[in-house]
């Protein structure tokens, strides 16, 4: 699963990736959680920073206490269960990241895992959106989901999924109305092993009121994994 990542550098991603910043810069997130407000790609024109809720919300549900279980969506079922597929063939986004953290099972404990680019250029995750009515407030609420894949030779040792991070060949396709469901599910797979790096951090990773650059400093007593 992902239930952690980071945008610490929304300028950088916006120009690389031509899009818009909107309201102003975005400030540096370290430790984004579930629920929380997250800012995203949505397949509009022009393509710019939106912010969304992190844990979507189907049309149809009556409540939003569902979000909290549905932060991800496997690539496995993505196209086939409720949830998700219309969001799948319709409202697709780009969720812009610069790395993520997973968590290693050690005995009966777990170690997080800080996990990015070899280069530290921020990327994307290929998410998906949707937009629910509340009805206690009677406004419109956007939310999304970010999609998981198997993980790769860098990963598997740390957790047995990861987020599909999209290379930017594919990325503006991933936001193209009426592409080929076939050909959307193509895109879901592990990102290269040798493009990215992990080492173990701090369990703070695992409270969301710790959100600063010590998030990322590496475990001094430990060594890198890879």
């Amino acid at each position: 699963m992902c239930g952690r990542y980071r945008l610490t550098n929304a300028d950088e991603y916006g120009e690389l990736n031509d899009v818009r910043l909107g309201g102003g810069p975005l400030p540096a997130r370290y430790n984004i959680a579930p629920t929380q407000t997250v800012f995203v790609v949505l397949d509009e024109s022009p393509h710019e920073f939106t912010p969304v809720r992190w844990g979507l919300i189907p049309s149809w549900a009556k409540d939003k206490k569902i979000a909290s279980s549905l932060i991800n969506a496997r690539y496995e079922t993505v196209a086939e269960k409720p949830a998700f597929r219309t969001a799948f063939k319709k409202r697709r986004c780009l969720v812009p990241a610069d790395g993520f953290y997973e968590w290693q099972k050690i005995g009966a404990g777990k170690q997080p895992y800080n996990i990015g680019l070899n280069d530290n250029e921020p990327f994307a995750f290929a998410g998906l959106w949707e937009i629910w009515n509340d009805p206690e407030s009677g406004q419109p609420l956007r939310t999304c989901s970010i999609i998981t894949t198997t993980p790769n030779e860098l990963t598997a040792p740390i957790h047995d999924r990861m987020p599909v991070i999209l290379p930017k060949e594919r990325r503006k396709a991933w936001l193209e109305p009426g592409r080929d469901v076939e050909e959307l599910k193509s895109f879901l797979v592990p990102f290269d092993a040798a493009r990215m790096h992990a080492y173990p951090i701090s369990a703070r990773v695992g409270s969301p009121k710790f959100d600063d650059p010590k998030i990322i400093e590496p475990l001094a007593t430990q060594a890198p994994l890879f």
